[in-house]
């Protein structure tokens, strides 16, 4: 008689620490890479993008953001366990070794390759393979320079040349790349808020960031970046003949970067830390504003 051998049920609790490994318990990073993805997208097809592009999208940011949280805490490996707030990570604690790191890693973007080669035009998939390089490398260059949220910048910004090739098949726009600076200046600045967070322990154990460069500088030079990107949204309004909808959004967008400034007036970790997630309004309220000019000024 031929015995049924039952297989193993899914162990839940390696699902969860696969969870926390890619960050889905903490959504701010995919929300921070998705708003201009969507500022893109939207503006690229005149405020109505193919739903196709857009599922595919924000499967990307979802998929390439967690890829990028995997390779992160394997990167970071031996410098989380002696960081407070990274101790706990799945890697950093052992609970997870570090090639399971590097394996979720791989597979999640491959996945997001294959979305890219399945649904999007040849040259979009040419700006996905550069996202992808930049992404796998963000995590290792806080060992080799002062600028790594700069590097990040230009990793998520990479999603808008790639929105707006989706959309047209053609080479990007002069507004595309002004966009595309204006999204790397301002990952830069709430980078750099986040790395506040981390200064004095990043110090000791010998990693690099902005904040460190910027020093006491570092409020001054986190101003003058959000000052720089609402003067490039206005630039793309005007180019775009954007309607007020849009320019009531920059102007409570506006609200937003004044408030970040009051939280880190004395650099207390918890304050930086909470301007740096209330980027995400930051850029909703943008997005909402171009939004409403497609579909209720126009």
């Amino acid at each position: 008689m031929i015995q049924h051998i039952k297989k193993p049920p899914i162990d839940a609790d390696r699902l969860v620490l696969y969870a926390k490994l890619v960050r889905l318990d903490k959504p701010i990073g995919i929300l921070l890479l998705l708003w201009p993805t969507l500022w893109a997208l939207f503006i690229a097809a005149d405020g109505v993008p193919d739903i196709k592009i857009l599922i595919v999208f924000i499967l990307g940011v979802v998929l390439m953001r967690s890829a990028g949280c995997a390779i992160n805490d394997y990167a970071d490996r031996n410098i989380d366990p002696f960081v407070v707030r990274t101790q706990q990570r799945p890697v950093a604690s052992g609970q997870i070794h570090s090639s399971e790191a590097l394996i979720i890693a791989g597979v999640l973007a491959l996945i997001a390759f294959a979305l890219a080669l399945l649904f999007l035009n040849k040259l979009t998939i040419y700006f996905a393979i550069g996202a992808a390089l930049l992404a796998g490398t963000y995590p290792f260059m806080k060992r080799f320079h002062f600028l790594p949220q700069v590097h990040l910048g230009i990793a998520f910004a990479v999603s808008i040349p790639m929105a707006f090739t989706a959309i047209t098949n053609e080479y990007p726009t002069p507004v595309a790349w002004l966009l595309f600076t204006t999204a790397v200046i301002w990952t830069t600045a709430y980078d750099t808020l986040y790395a506040m967070v981390d200064r004095e322990e990043d110090i000791k154990i010998g990693v690099k960031s902005t904040a460190i460069l910027f020093g006491p500088m570092d409020k001054a030079a986190i101003g003058t970046m959000q000052f720089l990107v609402i003067v490039c949204l206005v630039l793309i309004g005007i180019n775009t003949k954007m309607s007020w909808m849009y320019y009531v959004g920059i102007a409570a967008a506006c609200l937003f970067f004044v408030y970040q400034q009051i939280l880190i007036k004395h650099r207390f970790p918890d304050r930086c830390s909470y301007a740096f997630l209330n980027n995400n309004y930051f850029g909703m309220v943008v997005f909402i504003g171009i939004f409403a000019h497609y579909w209720f000024a126009k």
